[in-house]
């Protein structure tokens, strides 16, 4: 008897792995095997959740007490305020030259969306000095201050009047060169993946100018907002757009940013979507092994729904179709707290560091990353129990922001205080994490 998805065309099936249901129906499939024990490169624990729950908790209540509301949702924004406030007063400043909800939406979705693409891993050794406030500030949070600067300081646009936007083509312009200037890179200061992330934003431009339709004929990303406008509907007084018209902009009009060596099905290329050896053994067709996850994509979908709601009080309906993101802050929680543990000599290890290494698309990866989606959702609901919460008094997006993101990048700092590295050394070139 022919297997369903068998039947199902390349291009069709190809489409279905681009869509956020998918990610955690696919990581789903491989949650059961680790139930089953059945993972190539992992064991699973699940008696161990509770001590991931329990120390989620004493962050959060130790961080904002009882005053839930007040967590904020994963995003861009925080960074961007790390150490002090610099979106508002942008906004304020915007507020007095009267420039209007939307266009302030544009400006916030034109910095969002830079700054997520150069965001992935900077390494331990690189630093972002503040000039104004004399301030250091490394990791994702220096990525985001230095692309604010660049952003404020108009590397980003086209017009020399108006420094706060990003164009395709001032974004076509853009140099390994120029961007290691703008993050302060020197031989004392390295940057990891900087050619990978002056791609990804030349990259961005084309995109920008191959979709009118979506980004407007004077292309910069925050015309996606005139296009999500077109798919608003009133409810009252609010306006509202579903997350998967947004999704469609991210997803398939960004889809070409990413190296042509990701994925493919049929001739689509997949974005963050991998092959996972724990599934090749239950697959009946081609692609039905492959895992999405889209976590740039969704981390970019997290920051400019926050910024598009802040500005133009707009609401976004279907987020719950989203998921945790699968890197390493978030996965390596499981790992240091043992909900994980990697079979023996399932990874080689670097001797210097003693600690199991490999690529980000690595088998090993794409089976832990798979993991920490469904883990993610099962430490959010234990969060709640614990708290007395439902998910919509605390939602997944608060959870990774004040718990599981901080948590894990915590707990990193207790186990490796040398570098506050990841339990798994990944090698990145700045396209993945």
């Amino acid at each position: 008897m022919l297997h369903l998805a068998s039947k199902i065309p390349l291009e069709q099936k190809a489409a279905y792995l681009r869509t956020l249901p998918a990610i955690r129906e696919r990581c789903g499939q491989v949650f059961e095997l680790a139930r089953q024990n059945k993972l190539e490169y992992f064991d699973y624990h699940p008696e161990k959740e509770a001590d991931v729950a329990k120390f989620c908790v004493e962050i959060i209540t130790r961080d904002f007490g009882t005053n839930f509301g007040a967590i904020p949702p994963h995003g861009r924004w925080r960074h961007f305020d790390a150490g002090g406030s610099r979106i508002s007063p942008l906004l304020e400043k915007w507020n007095a030259e009267s420039v209007d909800d939307q266009e302030q939406g544009k400006r916030l979705v034109d910095l969002f969306i830079v700054s997520v693409l150069l965001d992935a891993g900077a390494g331990k050794d690189w630093a972002y000095h503040e000039k104004e406030t004399g301030s250091k500030y490394g990791r994702s949070e220096g990525l985001a201050i230095a692309s604010f600067y660049m952003y404020a300081n108009g590397t980003f646009s086209s017009d020399p009047n108006q420094p706060y936007r990003v164009d395709a083509e001032a974004l076509l312009k853009i140099t390994p060169h120029s961007l290691a200037s703008g993050m302060q890179v020197s031989q004392g200061n390295p940057l990891i993946g900087l050619e990978g992330r002056a791609s990804l934003l030349k990259n961005l431009g084309l995109a920008l100018q191959a979709s009118p339709s979506l980004f407007g004929t004077n292309p910069r990303p925050g015309n996606l907002i005139d296009f999500l406008n077109t798919q608003s509907k009133l409810e009252g007084s609010i306006k509202t757009v579903h997350i998967s018209a947004l999704w469609h902009v991210l997803g398939d009009g960004l889809n070409t940013i990413w190296p042509a060596s990701r994925t493919k099905l049929g001739d689509v290329s997949l974005g963050d979507v991998w092959p996972c050896g724990v599934l090749k053994g239950t697959s009946t067709a081609e692609g039905d092994d492959l895992v999405p996850f889209h976590k740039l994509t969704q981390w970019m979908t997290y920051s400019v729904v926050e910024a598009i709601e802040r500005t133009t009080k707009w609401q976004f309906t279907g987020v719950e179709d989203m998921t945790g993101l699968p890197e390493y802050r978030n996965g390596g929680l499981f790992l240091d707290f043992g909900v994980l543990t990697l079979k023996p000599n399932a990874l080689p290890t670097n001797e210097n560091t003693g600690l199991p290494q490999a690529s980000a698309a690595a088998p090993a990866v794409v089976e832990w990353r798979a993991l920490t989606v469904i883990l993610l959702d099962r430490i959010a609901e234990d969060i709640r129990v614990r708290l007395g919460l439902s998910p919509e008094q605390l939602k997944l997006v608060q959870v990774l922001e004040s718990a599981t993101w901080k948590g894990g990048r915590e707990i990193a700092k207790q186990r490796r205080p040398e570098t506050g590295g990841p339990p798994i050394e990944l090698e990145s070139d700045g396209t993945i994490f």
